[in-house]
């Protein structure tokens, strides 16, 4: 055989390795070496379907301050199906509140006791059996506004039951931001579209069926009473003598309720097109009895305020939510993972795009949301500040700053109460709330008021808020918000004269709620937010022509270092057996959030690696939450390990379920959790666009082994 002249052999050798590295790279890629992601294509082919009756897949509309879950009838007829072990079917709002009568004038401070902080007591509403622990961690609770369900009759005139349904097909179109649903009862099929209208806190409803003409379909319009259960409930129909539902105005096509439950009170506007007939058969209860057609429309209109103009036709809210759907998916951020060969990647986008949707009706809103959104309650249906942060970091990642702006005014509105939070205390600046509602006042709880990484948030959020738009007018409008809170983390960390740093803790409780607050020390994700949070309220400092504060640079200088043992960071110097006992390794991994949520100049790389790895390898996965597994994968990112970044969102364990309707399903007892889905979006972007520090190449969050193709368009990096 003749050999290869030396030279062309190496050529060709060139040739061959230069085409393997680029095929590599090739796999993952930024928008400027591919044509714009056809978005219309990747929304659609994840519209969620249902063909028999799924409790654990109810769909919702919805516009961020509003919500309508309904079952597969399009509406809310079969809501004793869903109760229990599913996912309830809730009309909520980030309005609509309702406080029970104070009849003993409970005030905050019966619940306080007294905690040793360095020789000096500090009070803490942590005092949980006392009645006005009870009265103020239940009041105010979100309400159902009203439950709105077909009537129907068979042909023996006796309402239907779900086993009478059948032939049941439902899609949610993503796309539109429409239900469209079809099912038949006694073999007659009836057909219902359902949306949201998106500016206006309002559903339209269209139906078909020659049961119309029949006289055999009504639509029932029930109000239940605000629920003070801790569960998903948020409806109550024991106590109707505690609320009052009245007809102030009727028309021909239109009919407007006042309700009242004690000092708060709502109005509900219902319009339709057609002959009906409007009825009341018993208290708090109505129907809507079309007559003489084939085909019915109505739209039901909530609202805090009397409906003083004339609420959207209902053909021109199914405009306006298909305009609106249109141009969420067109603008912002989009990923697509169409050619991947790994076979994870579909149900990744699946996630994803559902997430997406998801987020959008739910955490969109005037007000932080609460772990369930507005479908059900969970904790009374107050919001838990801790967790916005993985309800709302993905919307600017993904181009959508305005959607998470909406909720940070609230911030400002209570700052003047976070302010006495911390006087109270004997600190200064604004300490912020755990669980709380609009009024911002702290909710009792043996956990909740000593935990304290929500309190570096507002400065997260800001700065993230800063980078992305560059507007100098951000400074302004949050410079107070940000100086308050780093006034006080310097205030509530401690000099420990000893060892010359400074410490936090005792008493604390860290984002991994399993430790006593009474010796709890230095936890490292805290630590490093501390850092992290100080470091940003300096350069706002700079960027406000104010010089930089001597105390804040004295504690970040001499911040106590993360606690590390064996090469490997732990939970807390208090728990530097991490590894050792498996008491450590349960409820959420957040020693690696220092290098994982933050980024962190003074973190050992090598470190994080080896205690990401122990991590996978010991913690007890059973005893997580939604949103550790997009922590985790941002970890991975961070130290170079894109693969066990895949893997860790993608682990098949229960509390990283991924329901039909996208929903992250945690237990019977909580059947949806949105921070789970808020993470993973947090986590996809990151992981696409980059972080602080990130290599420089596509995607470099994601596998360089030939079987992702990663497209994205629109996105930011994660500080």
């Amino acid at each position: 055989m003749r050999r290869m002249p030396k030279i062309q052999r190496s050529s060709l050798t060139i040739f061959f390795f230069t085409f393997i590295f680029l095929n590599a790279l090739s796999t993952t890629s930024s928008p400027s070496a591919e044509k714009k992601i056809d978005r219309k294509a990747l929304v659609t082919r994840h519209h969620p379907h249902v063909s028999a009756p799924d409790k654990l897949s109810p769909f919702s509309v919805g516009n961020g301050e509003f919500a309508f879950t309904a079952d597969f009838t399009g509406l809310q007829t079969f809501p004793d199906f869903y109760d229990e072990t599913g996912i309830p079917l809730g009309t909520q709002s980030q309005w609509g509140w309702h406080t029970i009568p104070d009849k003993n004038n409970y005030i905050l401070e019966q619940t306080y006791k007294p905690y040793n902080t360095y020789g000096r007591s500090v009070y803490y509403a942590s005092e949980t059996n006392h009645p006005a622990a009870q009265w103020l961690r239940a009041n105010p609770h979100r309400l159902h506004l009203g439950q709105i369900g077909f009537r129907i009759m068979k042909n023996d005139s006796e309402s239907i039951q779900i086993s009478d349904v059948s032939d049941i097909h439902q899609t949610l179109n993503l796309w539109e931001g429409i239900i469209k649903s079809q099912f038949k009862i006694s073999q007659k099929k009836v057909q219902v579209e359902t949306c949201c209208h998106p500016a206006v806190d309002q559903i339209a409803v269209k139906v078909k069926s020659k049961l119309l003409q029949e006289k055999k379909v009504e639509i029932a319009f029930n109000f239940p009473s605000g629920s003070t259960s801790w569960g998903k409930r948020a409806d109550n129909w024991q106590t109707p003598e505690k609320q009052e539902t009245i007809i102030i105005k009727e028309t021909t096509n239109s009919v407007t309720l006042e309700r009242r439950l004690a000092a708060d009170k709502y109005y509900v506007e219902i319009k339709w097109i057609g002959v009906a007939k409007f009825s009341c058969p018993d208290k708090h209860h109505y129907l809507l009895s079309p007559e003489d057609a084939d085909e019915f429309q109505f739209t039901c209109h909530f609202s805090p305020e009397l409906i003083a103009a004339s609420s959207p036709r209902c053909g021109l809210t199914f405009d306006n939510s298909r305009s609106h759907w249109q141009n969420f998916w067109e603008t912002g951020g989009a990923i697509d993972f169409a050619g991947s060969k790994d076979p994870r990647a579909k149900e990744l986008e699946r996630r994803m795009v559902l997430s997406q949707y998801l987020m959008a009706i739910q955490c969109a809103g005037s007000l932080p949301p609460q772990e369930t959104g507005l479908t059900c309650n969970s904790w009374y249906g107050k919001f838990h500040l801790e967790m916005h942060w993985w309800h709302g970091v993905h919307f600017p990642l993904w181009g959508r700053a305005k959607l998470f702006e909406k909720s940070l005014d609230w911030y400002r509105n209570i700052l003047r109460s976070a302010k006495i939070n911390a006087i109270k205390q004997g600190y200064a600046g604004a300490r912020w709330p755990k669980m709380v509602g609009p009024d911002g006042r702290e909710s009792p709880s043996s956990v909740g008021v000593f935990l304290i990484w929500q309190q570096p948030h507002p400065i997260y959020y800001a700065e993230l808020l800063y980078r992305i738009q560059n507007d100098p007018a951000l400074i302004q409008k949050y410079k107070q918000i940000v100086f308050e809170t780093a006034e006080f983390m310097a205030s509530y960390a401690v000099w420990d004269e000893g060892n010359n740093r400074y410490v936090l803790g005792p008493p604390l409780i860290p984002a991994q709620e399993i430790y006593k607050p009474e010796n709890t020390l230095n936890p490292p994700f805290e630590l490093a937010y501390w850092r992290f949070g100080l470091e940003v309220a300096q350069k706002w400092r700079e960027r406000s022509g104010i010089s930089r504060s001597e105390k804040w640079d004295h504690l970040i200088q001499n911040l106590a270092k993360l606690p590390e043992q064996n090469g490997l960071y732990q939970n807390a110097e208090n728990a530097l057996n991490t590894f050792e006992d498996e008491f450590h390794r349960n409820d959420h991994p957040t020693l690696l959030g220092a290098f994982g949520m933050l980024p962190n100049a003074a973190i050992n790389k090598e470190t994080m690696r080896r205690t990401l790895k122990k991590v996978l390898e010991t913690w007890n996965w059973k005893r997580t939450w939604g949103w550790d597994y997009p922590l985790t994968a941002m970890t991975a990112a961070r130290v170079g390990e894109p693969e066990l970044a895949i893997e860790a969102l993608l682990m098949d364990v229960q509390k990283n379920r991924y329901l039909n309707n996208g929903h992250n399903y945690q237990d019977d007892r909580l059947t949806l959790y949105l921070p789970g889905n808020g993470g993973l979006l947090t986590a996809i972007a990151m992981m696409a666009a980059g972080w602080d520090g990130a290599p420089d190449i596509p995607a470099p969050g994601f596998p360089k082994n030939g079987k992702w193709v990663v497209k994205w368009e629109g996105l930011y990096p994660l500080p």
